[in-house]
């Protein structure tokens, strides 16, 4: 059974940085991406951030140079690291778990981000 947990959540201000983890167990695909997704109230679901299998990684415009994703050498966990924090950065961040080879994919339950002074 695959399970995907995020933390490392919380109030931070502006300027200030954070790291989130994401930790996967019961991984079955060979070939994976883990995304980090944000929602904010009223908005839709926008991916932040992807790391692959190979350890590729790719950013969206809004986080590039601000955020890093990395994933431990076991490969069951990834970071988020956020630096440089701006009050548009809170939301909701939600870990997902997917293949390109398959319909199937997982989330985490999500961890509260808030920027605020």
């Amino acid at each position: 059974q695959v399970q995907v947990v995020e933390s490392g959540g919380g109030l931070v201000q502006p300027g200030g940085s954070l790291r989130l983890s994401c930790t996967v167990s019961g991984n079955h695909f060979d070939i994976w991406y883990i995304e980090w997704h944000r929602q904010a109230p009223g908005n839709r679901r926008d991916m932040v951030a992807s790391i692959t299998n190979a350890g590729s990684t790719h950013y969206a415009d809004s986080v590039q140079g601000r955020f890093t994703i990395t994933s431990s050498n076991d490969k069951t966990t990834a970071y988020l690291q956020m630096n440089s924090l701006k009050p548009e950065d809170t939301a909701i961040y939600y870990c997902n778990l997917n293949s390109p080879y398959s319909s199937l994919n997982y989330w985490g339950q999500g961890t509260q981000v808030t920027v605020s002074s």
